[in-house]
């Protein structure tokens, strides 16, 4: 299955927060932004590129002052990507 998302500056914090998911995800950002992403107990990166997620990993995005487009790829199982 295959989202887009986009999220504006003023999106509510509540969106945002820590979770997990129960399904692998790809995560492509697909535009020049200045927000960032985290993984539980890594420092914060750029949201450029692409990154994938494993099923059960604790992450959540950082607000910038810019919107943010991701397309949301989600499977069962990615394999060893």
């Amino acid at each position: 299955m295959e989202v887009v998302r986009t999220f504006l500056p003023n999106v509510d914090t509540e969106e945002l927060k820590w979770h997990w998911d129960e399904e692998d995800r790809l995560v492509d950002f697909i535009n020049e932004n200045d927000w960032q992403f985290q993984i539980d107990n890594e420092l914060p990166k750029s949201c450029v590129g692409s990154v994938l997620i494993k099923a059960g990993v604790w992450h959540r995005v950082i607000k910038g002052t810019t919107e943010l487009r991701v397309r949301i790829i989600k499977s069962k199982n990615f394999g060893d990507i």
